[in-house]
């Protein structure tokens, strides 16, 4: 079988981690998320509209470059004017081009609570997450196996990071309930084809109940976050339609504007 982007990407993170010598067992007591909450931004009550997460992104490996010049800290204040609920921050600079500073940057220069947006691989990439000042973690639960993917939740927890678990089938919905996931994103992005499925969240959906439900990947236009609402997510995380945007103020500002559909 050919090798697919996931798992290029999973094995070089591996690789990585493989010959990390820190000890995350002596970094852990010392590191405690204190900044805005990722999950109480993607459910205040004083919103009544889909939640906006606005991602910082360089380049993908299926499309190249989309904005090699990219200023993360005034990207991520025209997300913010827009009416951004939260940003996601590509770290991963292989494949991405992303970077820890390009997050540090954007914690510093914004209120809002940011997710780290990489391929967490091992405990260190979960503290580094809170070194960087980022106040949720995604776990890929296609790039992990079920302990790895336990024992990462746990430490994010344990660290007061909120937990963003990624999903693409019912199968994977249903694992990232049984660990008892608050926050689950749906990705439409096959990440062994970096193919988009703009069918997939609705059908996923169904398997994800009791939990807050975000769609990933393929959204293009307000009316796909529309579409996103009647199907029962609460918030969405778009990136390179905002990157490329001539103006991601705006663009952001329209996609916040979608009224979220109260189901039941």
């Amino acid at each position: 079988m050919a090798t697919t982007y996931l798992d290029a990407i999973v094995t070089a993170h591996r690789a990585r981690a493989s010959v990390d010598t820190r000890t995350w067992q002596a970094r852990v007591d010392a590191l405690q998320y204190d900044g805005p909450s990722f999950r109480a931004a993607l459910v205040s009550s004083l919103n009544p509209h889909v939640k906006v997460i606005a991602e910082i992104k360089r380049r993908s490996p299926s499309k190249g470059w989309i904005d090699e010049h990219l200023d993360p800290v005034s990207l991520a204040l025209a997300y913010q004017e827009g009416g951004a609920s939260a940003i996601s921050v590509l770290t991963d600079e292989q494949f991405f081009a992303g970077s820890a500073r390009d997050l540090e940057n954007v914690r510093a220069a914004t209120s809002l609570p940011l997710l780290r947006k990489d391929f967490v691989v091992c405990e260190n990439d979960v503290l580094d997450a809170v070194e960087m000042g980022a106040s949720a973690v995604l776990l890929i639960v296609a790039a992990l196996d079920a302990d790895e993917l336990r024992r990462y939740f746990d430490l994010a927890t344990r660290c007061n990071l909120d937990v963003l678990v990624e999903v693409h089938d019912d199968d994977e919905a249903r694992q990232a309930v049984q660990l008892g996931a608050g926050i689950v994103g749906v990705n439409q992005r096959d990440l062994h084809s970096f193919e988009v499925d703009p069918e997939r969240a609705a059908k996923v959906s169904q398997s994800l109940q009791g939990v807050i439900k975000v769609a990933e990947s393929g959204l293009t236009t307000p009316e796909d976050v529309a579409r996103a609402s009647e199907s029962g997510f609460d918030a969405v995380l778009v990136g390179e339609t905002f990157v490329r945007a001539a103006d991601p103020s705006g663009a952001v500002r329209d996609f916040a504007s979608v009224l979220r559909v109260v189901n039941g």
